[in-house]
C-alpha cells in the first residue's frame, strides 16, 4: 500500500476491524518511512454494477463519485469522514442486495438522502439542491419548510 503523505511503499498494519455491516475491512495502517497513519477499506469485489444516467448512458457503478458528492454536502458539518464512508457502503450494500445488476442514478440519490436526512438537515438540503435541481426558489423553500416542520414536531 502506498502512503498518501509521502509515497513510500511500505507499511504496518495497526488495527483491524470489521464495518458495521461487515461488508469491508477496515485497516489503520502507519507508513514506516514518514511514520504518518491512514486508513484503508478492503471490500469484496462484488458483480460489477452499471448506473443507468438520466441520459440513458450506462457506466459502472463507482463509489468515490457518491463519497465526494456526501463530502461536498458535508463540508463545515459535524459529520466525520468514517460516517460519510459509512453511507456510501449502506447505499452500496443496499444497491448490491436487489437482483439487478444495473440501478438507476436517481435511487442512488434517493437512497443517499434517505442516509442524510436522518444524520444532518444541513447536508441533506445541499445534496438535494444539488441532486434534484431545484428549478427556483421556491422548490427550495418547500423543502426547507418540510425540515423545519419536522424539527418543530421533535421538540413539542
Amino acid at each position: 500500500m502506498k502512503c498518501p503523505y509521502c509515497g513510500y511503499k511500505d507499511d504496518k498494519v495497526v488495527d483491524s476491524r470489521a464495518t458495521q455491516e461487515e461488508s469491508a475491512i477496515r485497516r489503520r495502517r502507519e507508513c514506516l518511512k514518514c511514520g504518518k497513519r491512514f486508513t484503508t477499506y478492503e471490500y469484496i469485489e462484488e458483480v460489477s454494477l452499471m448506473v443507468i444516467k438520466k441520459d440513458s448512458r450506462r457506466e459502472p457503478f463507482d463509489r468515490k463519485k457518491i463519497l465526494a458528492g456526501i463530502i461536498k454536502a458535508c463540508e463545515k458539518r459535524p459529520v466525520s469522514l468514517e460516517k460519510m464512508e459509512e453511507i456510501v457502503t449502506q447505499v452500496e450494500h443496499a444497491i448490491q442486495k436487489k437482483s439487478d445488476r444495473e440501478v438507476s442514478s436517481p435511487r442512488i440519490g434517493e437512497l443517499v438522502m434517505e442516509r442524510l436526512k436522518t444524520m444532518d438537515d444541513v447536508a441533506y438540503v445541499r445534496f438535494a439542491s444539488v441532486y434534484r435541481q431545484f428549478k427556483d426558489v421556491g422548490q427550495f423553500m418547500v423543502e426547507l419548510k418540510d425540515i423545519l416542520n419536522k424539527e418543530k414536531r421533535k421538540t413539542r
